[in-house]
């Protein structure tokens, strides 16, 4: 057989391979998955090529998210490493962690965020149990702070925190899991009134996806509004926003200057919160009144859009649930608030 005679009839052999293998694969996969394939491949090599949203947080796995959302354990060659806690509840031991830097070595020069070199925070997969701590570096690097755990699960544990040398903040994370019986109690409704410690605590404002949004926070005793708020890490208040699911990490920012020490405000702080996708938010707000913090936790779901509907937001009214505990701040040798 001639030359271009061969080659035609394997070019003929090959078509009909390739469309044996298509036909098969439309059968055992469905054209939306393959779709779906495509589209996420698209996106994750648009995202590749250095394309980002500047949203308030870090690394996600959202659809549609550029920017990271605090999920990785890993960012601009940062790493969080030696991660060690009690595995289970009765142990009574510590938390430690290192970061590394891009030549892999521990980094020991931060610069200070929120009056703190690193924030601690730990949350528990279904929102509850959040505590927001602040362990001591030793000359090491490494980063430790007396811990036992309340209840079992699985939890994330945020570090947040500035290196000296990387110009902006970070947040790296990673999971654990403690041993026992888990009772998962995720929060079922918004949740815009939450009362701790014997404040009444409330949110104002409509949480709408991809658009820096302000939310009031405002706290009352006894039905009265408090006026004795104190400064706390650089502000009247620290508000931590986790999406509810993957806990996605948000950075908000309280509106504001600095308040001098001795300074005291309220009943109302203001915050700016960008959220970077509909959904859930998770919602934890840190106040300090007569040298004591305290901690309340809320729910909100986002608008539909600007001028849109109130995302769940009641008049006034809030479920008695609430994602955390009372007993978020665990202090311990070394801890300095």
């Amino acid at each position: 057989m001639k030359a271009p005679a061969r080659l035609g009839l394997y070019g003929l052999v090959l078509v009909a391979v390739f469309a044996v293998a298509g036909f098969t694969a439309n059968a055992v996969i469905p054209a939306v998955t393959v779709q779906s394939w495509a589209e996420d491949t698209a996106q994750n090599t648009h995202h590749d090529e250095g394309d980002s949203m500047d949203t308030a947080g870090h690394e996600g796995g959202h659809t549609g998210e550029t920017a990271p959302l605090g999920l990785g354990i890993a960012q601009d060659g940062y790493q969080l490493t030696a991660v060690t806690a009690p595995t289970d509840t009765s142990t009574e031991g510590s938390l430690s962690l290192t970061i590394t830097g891009p030549d892999g070595s521990p980094v020991t020069d931060f610069e200070l965020e929120h009056e703190k070199e690193l924030h601690l925070i730990t949350v528990r997969a279904d929102g509850q149990h959040f505590r927001h701590v602040h362990p001591e570096m030793n000359d090491d690097g490494a980063w430790t702070i007396p811990w036992q755990w309340e209840a079992a699960g699985s939890y994330r544990i945020f570090a947040d925190f500035l290196p000296a040398d990387a110009g902006e903040g970070l947040t790296l994370s990673t999971s654990v899991h403690v041993g026992g019986d888990y009772e998962p109690a995720p929060a079922t409704e918004p949740v815009t009134t939450a009362t701790v410690d014997g404040f009444d605590v409330s949110v104002q404002g409509d949480l709408t996806a991809g658009e820096a949004t302000q939310l009031t926070m405002t706290i009352t005793r006894a039905g009265e509004p408090v006026t004795e708020l104190e400064p706390y890490l650089g502000a009247f208040g620290h508000l931590v926003a986790l999406r509810d699911g993957d806990l996605a990490y948000l950075h908000v920012h309280p509106h504001g200057d600095e308040p001098q020490a001795g300074q005291t405000s309220g009943p109302e702080i203001v915050f700016e919160a960008t959220a970077p996708t509909e959904g859930r938010y998770l919602l934890y707000l840190d106040f300090q009144v007569d040298g004591e913090v305290h901690t309340a936790a809320l729910v909100i779901d986002t608008a539909t859009g600007s001028g849109g509907s109130d995302g769940g937001h009641s008049d006034g009214g809030g479920s008695d649930q609430e994602p955390g505990t009372g007993d978020e701040h665990q202090e311990g040798e070394g801890h300095d608030r």
